[in-house]
């Protein structure tokens, strides 16, 4: 029963925001493409993956991908479990929504700015509870790991703003400057990548070094041996060469 009253409160949460856009405007723009609705599915599946991994707790944090000139993003306040093919929510690149009746996440001032500023295909967006708390305390991650080259060196830490404000996305990207994710103070992560699975990856790398540092940092008489920017520059060279080719 338990189980039966919280799927009936999800499909209202969905259905009553819908309808809130619906009172907004109705339905905006044109039909679906088909690799739209491809690139739909990829996300909704991301955003599911960010609650299952924990990087984010109910709807907190967000997710997004661009397809040409349009950027879909997860909708406001709607449980991704409960996400369907029929709730596809787009904007261009100036936030003019242009697909769907869902109101776009409070975050998409971020999300566009990244879009804007660099080549990015996709940005994940977290609460992160590691990197959340790191970047309560130091105006960047110390270099505990040499994956930091693998998001472009030392990871700053972005001021606070108030959340979906031109502010915070403008201080985001201060930080994000030749980085592809940063912490944002007082309130979670952001990263971006040429694919929602690299997106994806550099924000689990983030938070697996803010886990790690806070650990190092915790054992009492002891400070973690730090790497210089030499030596993850130089990491960062032979990271390049990583993987399988062809």
């Amino acid at each position: 029963m338990g189980e039966e009253r919280r799927d009936e409160r999800g499909v209202r949460e969905a259905r009553d925001a819908r309808e809130g856009a619906q009172e907004v405007g109705g339905s905006w723009g044109r039909s679906v493409r088909p690799e739209e609705a491809e690139a739909w599915e990829a996300l909704v599946a991301t955003a599911r993956r960010t609650v299952s991994d924990g990087l984010v707790v109910g709807t907190s944090g967000n997710v997004s991908v661009r397809v040409g000139d349009t950027v879909l993003v997860t909708p406001s306040g709607v449980p991704y479990d409960r996400l369907t093919p029929e709730d596809v929510t787009g904007v261009d690149l100036d936030g003019g929504r242009v697909l769907g009746s869902l109101v776009p996440t409070s975050e998409l001032p971020m999300h566009l700015a990244v879009y804007r500023a660099t080549d990015a295909g996709a940005v994940v967006h977290t609460h992160a509870v590691h990197a959340t708390a790191v970047s309560t305390l130091v105006p960047g991650l110390p270099l505990i790991h040499y994956m930091a080259a693998a998001l472009g060196g030392p990871v700053r830490v972005a001021p606070y703003a108030t959340y979906g404000t031109q502010e915070l996305a403008e201080n985001m990207l201060r930080a994000l400057t030749d980085r592809t994710a940063c912490l944002l103070q007082n309130h979670g992560t952001i990263s971006y990548g040429t694919t929602l699975d690299q997106a994806y990856d550099r924000t689990a790398q983030l938070e697996w070094m803010c886990r790690l540092w806070l650990t190092a940092a915790s054992v009492p008489g002891l400070s973690p041996t730090l790497l210089s920017e030499g030596q993850v520059a130089e990491a960062g060279e032979r990271l390049r060469g990583y993987g399988q080719r062809g």
